[in-house]
């Protein structure tokens, strides 16, 4: 079991209206973190909000031991959280969770995400030491956009889209990504964000022939797999067996089990 960390933020700064970047300085966390892992964050003392909230870890800086999560102000929880100060003490569980799969072998990799989706994404981005990498981020409009300026340092190549075309392309992500799917050989496919883009996502990867991982969103209790909360339905099957007709599922714990996934083992094949 991870241990309880009491650590310093370093700042908690508001990037655009409710969406926060905070980072703070953890040794243990930062050393050990992995691309599409979390952090579990107690946000006020009291009973106000008794259960932590599951952060992505949206980078870390190894050197300096600082780890960055960026998330929206949504509840009562990251509302507090939103309050915090430089010097003030962070109450965190971390790092949680399946990671991606990074492996030498893929050497022209693309990453899908859309909204606050993005986040785990540019970590992935960061530490993945592939030659090609292509990023496709969709946001709601201009005024939402973040961390433009971080995914053109880790990215190759960059595809934005505004669902009112106030930047970038005007649509979903997903059509860019279509298209770009059906232009370029990627080895693998990362991909989160709302649910109906990432169904797009895996069918059009597997459609391909190109593995693709999810990384599920899912309210949890504990964040450690005690408690059940955060249970999925996973297909646990092999390629070759995709379109067998008799489905049997089996439930997975989000936080212990994920949040990472297989394309094939979350998406439905043939309810599309």
């Amino acid at each position: 079991m991870q241990p309880v960390l009491f650590e310093k933020i370093v700042h908690n700064e508001e990037l655009v209206p409710s969406i926060f970047k905070l980072v703070f300085k953890s040794e243990y966390i930062a050393q050990n973190a992995k691309p599409g892992q979390f952090v579990n964050i107690k946000c006020c003392e009291g009973i106000n909000t008794i259960l932590r909230r599951p952060i992505s870890i949206c980078d870390v800086d190894r050197d300096n031991n600082y780890v960055t999560i960026v998330y929206q102000k949504r509840g009562k929880g990251t509302e507090y959280l939103s309050r915090a100060r430089e010097g003030d003490t962070l109450n965190v569980i971390g790092p949680l969770g399946r990671s991606f799969e990074m492996s030498d072998r893929y050497k022209n990799i693309a990453v899908v995400g859309g909204g606050i989706g993005i986040f785990p994404l540019l970590f992935l981005l960061k530490e993945s030491k592939t030659m090609k990498k292509t990023a496709f981020i969709g946001f709601r409009n201009k005024e939402n956009y973040v961390l433009i300026d971080e995914f053109e340092r880790y990215a190759n190549d960059l595809f934005i889209s505004t669902d009112d075309g106030s930047f970038g392309y005007k649509g979903f992500i997903t059509d860019l990504f279509e298209n770009g799917i059906a232009n370029e050989k990627f080895d693998i496919i990362y991909t989160c964000g709302p649910e109906a883009m990432m169904e797009k996502v895996v069918k059009a990867s597997y459609q391909a022939g190109i593995p693709c991982q999810v990384s599920l969103e899912q309210r949890m209790g504990c964040g450690i797999g005690a408690c059940l909360a955060c249970v999925c339905r996973i297909k646990i099957i092999s390629e070759s067996e995709k379109e067998n007709s008799n489905k049997s599922w089996h439930y997975k714990r989000v936080c212990k089990d994920g949040p990472v996934f297989w394309g094939h083992e979350w998406y439905e094949w043939g309810q599309a």
